[in-house]
């Protein structure tokens, strides 16, 4: 992979190549040079700086579905983590000028400024049809220079290392343990387990009266107790569940401890893998805020915000036994049925494959976080507030 170039002038040839073999040309957008990754599509028609800044997104190259992107700029406020994570960047038609008082420079020179390589003029439609028949591949990202022979740009995409087998949550996590401080009076103790976590996942928590310690995904059982929590929540992050087998076992010591969890997204996968369910690659996966998914408990329906290329493995017409007590799956997705949420019956534990902290929206599911608030509730006492080293907090205030 060769180190990006300035940003791409009108005219800089680009090519988007895929590991099966189709090529989609169009023109250089934000840095120039050359990124490979796993291609996927999002389906947002808002909230490109929250999707461009979550770190699930960690080596993949986003193809954006909606024809018009960079319409309100970028701005200081709306980020969800310290950086861009995608590996690259396809869109259609980027808007030639921002509009929103909240803009503080445009898209494309955000993207540029982060190395992120980029093509536009790219037929998107037919690029997202071609991915929903044939599944996620690797791609690359080539222009200006490192635009070569198909042949050989097609050596080097498919050279490169698939998203299935990744263990990637801990590139993408802090590393050092912050504190954010409950908003309001403090009520509990949260530790949350940083596999990837976006900035709104803690703020969600601390408007409900937690105090929340974000620890890097390398934490073990000593360091999540050292803070007796009153709850442990597994954030989103990228790469295959199957190959992460360190938070695995120390989510079993969370269950077996009957400490009330939550996981979203990565989490909850891994909360499958810690019950002893399987997980699996989606052909294509759910990335977007649209996707409809609705609660097996109450009918109800929800639209929610969706960044995963991975799902449990889990019956949805009954009752499982596992070693921690029953399970059964609470909300399954109404496009193409996978699994989005587990409960434990006998444990407090529950997670769900999408996002209710989505910044950018909906917030239909934002409820989950007073879900979780009230089974920390039930607990019999809340703990008093740990003593911690004071660079925690200093830490969190530069974040």
């Amino acid at each position: 992979m060769s180190a990006p170039g300035p940003i791409a002038t009108p005219g800089t040839p680009a090519v988007l190549v895929l590991e099966d073999g189709r090529t989609f040309r169009g023109q250089g957008y934000a840095a120039v040079g050359a990124s490979l990754g796993e291609a996927v599509f999002a389906t947002g028609t808002t909230g490109y700086q929250e999707t461009l800044t979550d770190p699930s997104y960690h080596r993949q190259i986003v193809v954006m579905t909606a024809p018009h992107v960079g319409n309100t700029g970028v701005n200081d406020e709306d980020g969800e983590s310290r950086r861009i994570w995608v590996a690259g960047y396809v869109v259609r038609d980027p808007a030639r000028l921002a509009s929103n008082w909240r803009s503080r420079r445009p898209l494309e020179e955000e993207l540029a400024g982060q190395g992120v390589v980029g093509i536009r003029g790219v037929d998107t439609r037919a690029l997202t049809r071609h991915l929903r028949g044939q599944g996620t591949m690797r791609a690359g990202v080539f222009s200006g220079d490192a635009v070569a022979g198909t042949e050989a740009m097609l050596r080097t995409v498919r050279a490169a290392p698939r998203m299935a087998g990744a263990e990637l949550c801990h590139q993408v996590s802090a590393d050092r343990p912050y504190i954010v401080p409950a908003v309001g009076p403090r009520r509990f103790t949260v530790v949350a387990v940083d596999l990837g976590i976006k900035s709104m996942t803690p703020t969600q928590l601390a408007r409900r009266g937690a105090e929340v310690h974000v620890l890097p995904s390398t934490a073990g059982v000593r360091d999540v107790y050292a803070r007796e929590p009153d709850g442990v929540f597994f954030s989103n992050g990228p790469g295959d569940p199957a190959a992460m087998d360190g938070p695995v076992t120390l989510l079993r010591a969370v269950l077996t401890r009957g400490t009330p969890f939550f996981g979203i997204c990565l989490g909850h996968e891994l909360l499958g893998r810690a019950l002893g369910l399987a997980t699996y690659k989606l052909r294509y996966g759910h990335r977007g805020i649209n996707q409809p998914v609705q609660d097996l408990r109450t009918g109800k329906v929800e639209v929610t915000a969706h960044n995963h290329g991975f799902a449990v493995d889990a019956p949805v017409d009954r009752v499982s036994p596992t070693a921690y007590g029953r399970v059964e799956v609470t909300h399954v997705c109404l496009n193409d049925g996978v699994v989005e949420g587990l409960r434990c019956l006998d444990r407090p534990a529950f997670g769900v494959q999408y996002h209710p902290e989505a910044a950018a929206g909906p917030h239909d599911a934002a409820h989950l976080f007073d879900g979780f608030a009230e089974l920390m509730g039930e607990a019999p006492t809340v703990r008093p507030r740990p003593t911690v080293p004071s660079w925690e907090t200093d830490h969190a205030k530069a974040l």
